[in-house]
Order: C-alpha cells, then sequence, then structure tokens
C-alpha cells in the first residue's frame, strides 16, 4: 500500500493523533504527515503511506493557503485562544485602516517564529522552553505571503484568505497585523483550505476510512508531479535503480523528470545534469 491521502483533519487532534489512526485502519507502520497543523486547527492534512512518506519533506515545503480568524484587542502568549492573555485593549480601526495594514505584509517578509513552536534553537522546541517560563531570541525567517483576501471585518474580527510560502506561522501573522495597528490582535479560529495540490473539498475525513475502502483513497505519488514522463529499460533502468546518473539522450539541463522503468513501474524523480538523468527522490 503506497501514496497519499488527503485527510480532512479535525479540530481537537495533533497531527501525530491523525498518524496514529491511519497506522490502525491501514495496517501499515511506514506512515507520516507532511507538516504539522496544530490541534485548534482544522483542515488538509496529507498523509503519506508506505513508500509515499519518501514524498513528505517534499510536501512540507510547498505552498499553502488558510482562512483564519483574526480578533483585534486581543494579545495572548501563545499568539492564538488558547494561551494566556497578555491584555486587551480597545478598538477602533476602519475597514479602510484594516485593509491598508494587511496590504503591508503581502510579498516576501520577515517573521520571528513564536515561542509557541517546534522551532529548535540550541536543541530545545522553542514551546518546550515556553512553558517553563524562558524566552530567547529568535531570528527572524523569510517567508512568502502570496495574497491576503478579507473576506468579512466587523471592526474588531477579521475572516481572511491568506496564501503563503511554507514556514509561515498565521497566530504570528495574525499577531503583527494587529500590532501594526496598535491594538494587538490573535488568531481565533484556522483552517487549511490547501497544502501543495490538495484542496479540502476533495478531503476526506478519518470517519469515512475504513480497512476495507482505504486503498480507494490513496493518491499514487506520481500523479502529484507535473513533471515530464520518461520511460527507461535495460542498462539505463539498471543504472537508474542503482542510484546511479545515467545518459538520456534528448534530457534537458536542470529539467526534472517523472522516470519509469519499462515494466511501468514509477521508479524515480529525475533532474537532468550534465546530460545525465540524476536521482533526486526515489521510489523503487
Amino acid at each position: 500500500m503506497n501514496g497519499v491521502i488527503n485527510i480532512y483533519k479535525p479540530k481537537g487532534m495533533t497531527s501525530h493523533d491523525v498518524v496514529s489512526k491511519i497506522r490502525k485502519i491501514s495496517g501499515i507502520k511506514k506512515v507520516g504527515h507532511t507538516g504539522t497543523l496544530d490541534p485548534d486547527a482544522k483542515g488538509v492534512l496529507p498523509i503519506c503511506i508506505g513508500k509515499a512518506t519518501k514524498l513528505a519533506d517534499m510536501l512540507t515545503f510547498s505552498d499553502k493557503r488558510y482562512t483564519a480568524l483574526l480578533r483585534l484587542g486581543v494579545v495572548t502568549d501563545t499568539q492564538d485562544l488558547t494561551g494566556n492573555v497578555l491584555f486587551e485593549r480597545e478598538v477602533s480601526v476602519t475597514k479602510e485602516e484594516f485593509l491598508n495594514a494587511t496590504k503591508k505584509f503581502v510579498g516576501e517578509i520577515e517573521q520571528i517564529p513564536p515561542m509557541y513552536s517546534a522551532v529548535k534553537i540550541g536543541g530545545k522546541k522553542l514551546y518546550e522552553l515556553a512553558r517553563k517560563g524562558i524566552e530567547v531570541e529568535r531570528k527572524p525567517r523569510k517567508i512568502t505571503i502570496y495574497g491576503i483576501n478579507v473576506l468579512s471585518f466587523d471592526g474588531k474580527d477579521a475572516k481572511l484568505d491568506i496564501s503563503c510560502s511554507k514556514g509561515t506561522y498565521i497566530r504570528t501573522l495574525c499577531h503583527d497585523i494587529g500590532d501594526l495597528l496598535g491594538c494587538g490582535g490573535c488568531m481565533a479560529e484556522l483552517v487549511r483550505t490547501q497544502s501543495s495540490i490538495f484542496k479540502a473539498e476533495d478531503a476526506v475525513s478519518l470517519d469515512e476510512l475504513t480497512s476495507e475502502n482505504i486503498e480507494g483513497f490513496l493518491i499514487p505519488p506520481d500523479v502529484l508531479f507535473d513533471f515530464e514522463k520518461i520511460v527507461v529499460t535495460g542498462e539505463v533502468e539498471r543504472k537508474i535503480c542503482n542510484g546511479n546518473a545515467a545518459f538520456v539522450p534528448g534530457i534537458s539541463e536542470g529539467k526534472y523528470y517523472r522516470v519509469y522503468g519499462g515494466n511501468g513501474n514509477f521508479l524515480c524523480i529525475s533532474k537532468g545534469l550534465s546530460g545525465k538523468l540524476t536521482l533526486v527522490k526515489s521510489f523503487f
């Protein structure tokens, strides 16, 4: 059993909880998720099974899309409503002021990871230090916000549709928008609506899965890549299956390919380098 299942994670479960449940349903130990989704958040969580777990790192670093509820006037130590309230302020923000503030965060920006996160500093996860009341200096990281669409705004709560790069903390984005407006803010709700090619409207709930039907929801690894297909046979196939680069006429420098064997099996993702197919990720 190899492939990816587009799971709609419910609120209240950790990403690891979902992995454990899929292991029980599938009977497969080799299962992994493609990027943590907070317990209080819900939405798209692609789960890799079998050989498809090799995809996990590639999918983790893909772009994401979220629907978030930003609450102005409330600042917490976790930057969302699960934390302790540090202070509350009156909110006097017009829709025009709010729209102008969100525009300042679109594009490549720097973001400081929150203390309540799994980022490691000195071998320790930040949230472990935060729970002990320890705050450490964090270096800002470059991220990209492709777009922030304000779906609604009532003067205090704003519903946002956010498209962003890997490594973006939506909690921190909400906090920073509130900080710019001078009233503070935090994330009240979060739904991941897309991760890579996986969309919420196509996701399956855990309640729908059984040991009898789970294979029907598996997406084969090769269809996740929009790369040109190449079929190799004979000596070239043997070299590739041994992890070696192989000369193939007509391949383009720097271009990625989906490589298949003579029997039609998906072998790997390779890249054209100096006229040879060079292994990037194997699935054999």
